[in-house]
């Protein structure tokens, strides 16, 4: 019997990681099998519980990513940090191991693009993607950070987080757009279409922008960006790289092969399209 792994969400229809993962097997030459199951949040321990021995690593994705750090043996720090985890790795004695890969993907994807280090960032919206863009740019050496956000009333978390973390953090809301300019980097953790109102001013805010969405794409955010020279990266740089930290971690083998999961998942884009 084959090793295994999957990644687990609710919707999952959506998920890129079994084209990804699987690319990275074939690349790898392991004869190992990932699908997607879709699990909702008071079934994740079920799912654990019935697991075989054959499973190797799960990828998660919401709503499950706060659950899977209840049910792990060990948490990362910085799962524990950021209060989400992205990936459960079975150890050989059968204990659970939480990681979140999404804040070191988030920096490795900036690396490739050659940066490294930065001032000041801004970020658009208040959910987990934020907070793991926190803690990212905090490790690339970001101390000032402006939050964004549609109701500053639920900005308190991210920003306790971010001070916790030693970043001097200050929370505007859309209605304030304006008012915001300045950043080395700009990073909107939203979904595709719920900048666009604000796409103009956003995309010449920082010399770089990295939006998260990348289906459909390019967002009205990432047109302006191009249009004005802004240097742009988007959800897709994310995906490939913190699925390259799961395949390494999940399989012992490293690396993972970077090109090969980002055609993978490219195809599978481009195949759905086609539909």
């Amino acid at each position: 019997m084959p090793d295994r792994c999957a990644v687990l969400g609710q919707p999952i229809a959506h998920s890129l990681s079994p084209a990804m993962h699987r690319a990275a097997y074939a690349e790898l030459g392991l004869d190992w099998t990932y699908d997607a199951f879709e699990v909702g949040e008071d079934e994740l321990a079920d799912y654990l519980a019935s697991a075989g021995p054959d499973l190797r690593g799960l990828s998660l994705t919401m709503p499950l990513k706060r659950v899977a750090i209840e049910l792990a043996d060990k948490v990362d720090p910085v799962a524990e940090l950021i209060g989400a985890a992205n990936t459960l790795i079975i150890e050989a004695d059968g204990s659970r191991s939480a990681y979140n890969t999404d804040v070191p993907g988030l920096v490795n994807a900036f690396a490739e693009r050659g940066i490294t280090q930065a001032d000041s960032a801004v970020i658009l919206g208040g959910g987990a993607t934020a907070a793991s863009t926190l803690a990212a740019l905090r490790g690339m050496g970001v101390r000032e950070v402006t939050l964004v956000v549609r109701d500053a009333s639920k900005a308190s978390r991210l920003a306790d987080l971010a001070a916790e973390l030693g970043m001097r953090v200050a929370v505007a809301t859309f209605d304030q757009t304006e008012q915001v300019g300045g950043f080395d980097l700009c990073v909107s953790t939203l979904p595709g279409g719920a900048v666009d109102p604000y796409a103009e001013h956003f995309a010449a805010v920082a010399p770089v922008v990295f939006d998260v969405a990348y289906h459909p794409w390019p967002t009205r955010l990432a047109q302006v960006a191009y249009g004005i020279g802004t240097e742009l990266l988007n959800g897709l740089d994310l995906l490939v790289h913190q699925a390259t930290l799961q395949v390494e971690m999940m399989t012992g083998r490293s690396p993972a092969p970077l090109a090969a999961m980002r055609s993978a998942a490219l195809e599978e884009l481009d195949a759905r399209d086609a539909r």
